[in-house]
């Protein structure tokens, strides 16, 4: 008898964008287990700083939690006051935190990486709605799953959990000093503290998206930069 082997199943699912700019586009989506780059996948997740000390017993309970989901650049994951939540394992290019007022007028908190998290993790303790946007910068490969599962796996495993929630304080912390930055140093103070902290994405960010971050225009950040290389 021949044996018909079946392709892993897909899910798709309406992608998470922005509502004023049209229909989203459909986003695939799938358990990691039976995502066809899995062995490649677990690898990587490995070495996310939220999951690299889960023991072997504790990454078979997690494991098939995670959906594996491929967002286009710009799409939103998460939208500024909402309550639904979801926790995120960077695998792929690098997302944003936003946050917005009234007006509309933005403000970047922090960018996400390979082997990074985001999260609302403290809104969902704190019981408020969600009061930042996480959007990608550039395509993003990331797992997930509900904030809801990830506090239960969290609570199951007490070293874990505080292991996160220092995570959430450096976090919390790095937002912090970053806003205080703003206030506190020029331009140029602003740029040469991003390139000591976090060099490796200046070459990936979008200019563009460097540029809010450090509240710059772009050629006042294009300017800084060529000078630095004098």
């Amino acid at each position: 008898m021949t044996t018909v082997k079946t392709a892993p199943t897909l899910r798709y699912t309406r992608a998470t964008s922005d509502r004023t700019l049209g229909s989203p586009a459909l986003l695939e989506m799938a358990l990691l287990a039976n995502h066809p780059e899995a062995l490649h996948l677990r690898v990587e997740l490995r070495e996310n700083l939220a999951l690299k000390a889960l023991t072997a017993e504790q990454w078979r309970e997690l494991e098939p939690l995670l959906d594996v989901a491929d967002y286009p650049k710009g799409e939103t994951l998460e939208h500024q006051g909402d309550h639904s939540m979801e926790q995120y394992f960077v695998i792929e290019g690098i997302l944003k935190r936003v946050v917005a007022n009234a007006e509309g007028k933005e403000m970047i908190l922090r960018f996400a990486a390979e082997s990074d998290i985001d999260t609302s993790y403290a809104a969902w303790r704190l019981r408020t709605p969600i009061p930042y946007s996480i959007r990608t910068v550039t395509r993003v490969r990331a797992a997930k799953l509900s904030m809801q599962q990830w506090v239960a796996f969290l609570e199951r495993h007490p070293a874990l959990k505080s292991a996160f929630d220092l995570e959430i304080m450096k976090l919390m912390s790095e937002v912090m000093a970053h806003t205080i930055t703003l206030h506190l140093l020029d331009a140029s103070g602003r740029l040469q503290r991003f390139m000591r902290k976090h060099a490796e994405l200046a070459e990936r960010l979008p200019k563009k998206e460097l540029a809010s971050y450090l509240n710059l225009s772009p050629e006042t950040l294009s300017r800084l930069e060529r000078r630095n290389r004098r």
